[in-house]
């Protein structure tokens, strides 16, 4: 049976659970993300063994605000400037690091895809704990993402993750993913932010 935190749950739980390296289910936008501190080398490692998915792949970030993402480690570019704009929204944008910047969650890479979520349930978490969660879709990888508790079961019964709500999310399209080219903006994944 899968251990739930209340949205009103005391939130060192939570903190307590991420410390240990549990990797937490939050909801999003659309579906149920896989998250930990996007800093922590064994939490990234974890999601990548739950998901079986590729080790290069980078693992999207949300953040509760503009300058929490810069606090991790990111360069603002007009890519983040035109998502300011919108955010809070299913608007994620890949942005450059600053130089010298290493991430678990960029996967050695020197860009994350990062967003301000439109829950402010999840915002007021991420604020309260005073550092981004990765949110990569709770699935193994070319699966199907988990809406509620009866999908997460089968992935997580076993792992000791913390779902954080355990409601019924919305499901359909994930988040819109927009990079900055010397083009201008480039769509790289239609979803369910429109503009």
């Amino acid at each position: 049976m899968l251990d739930v935190w209340p949205w009103d749950g005391d939130l060192n739980e939570v903190r307590a659970a991420l410390s240990r390296g549990r990797i937490l289910a939050i909801p999003t936008e659309s579906s149920y993300g896989l998250a930990v501190d996007p800093r922590s080398i064994a939490g990234v490692e974890a999601i990548y063994r739950l998901k079986e998915r590729e080790r290069g792949k980078p693992l999207p970030v949300v953040v509760a605000s503009l300058e929490q993402a810069i606090d991790l480690g990111l360069e603002p570019n007009e890519a983040i400037r035109f998502a300011e704009a919108h955010w809070p929204a299913p608007l994620t944008v890949v942005a450059p690091l600053r130089a010298g910047v290493s991430l678990p969650a960029a996967a050695g890479g020197d860009t994350l895809a990062v967003r301000v979520p439109d829950d402010d349930r999840l915002r007021a978490l991420l604020q309260a704990l005073g550092h981004p969660l990765t949110a990569t879709s709770a699935n193994r990888s070319g699966e199907p993402p988990a809406c509620d508790l009866a999908d997460l079961e089968p992935i997580l019964d076993a792992t000791g993750a913390l779902v954080i709500g355990g409601g019924r999310t919305p499901g359909g399209l994930a988040s819109t993913v927009v990079s900055w080219t010397s083009a201008g903006l480039r769509v790289l994944r239609r979803g369910r932010f429109e503009f």
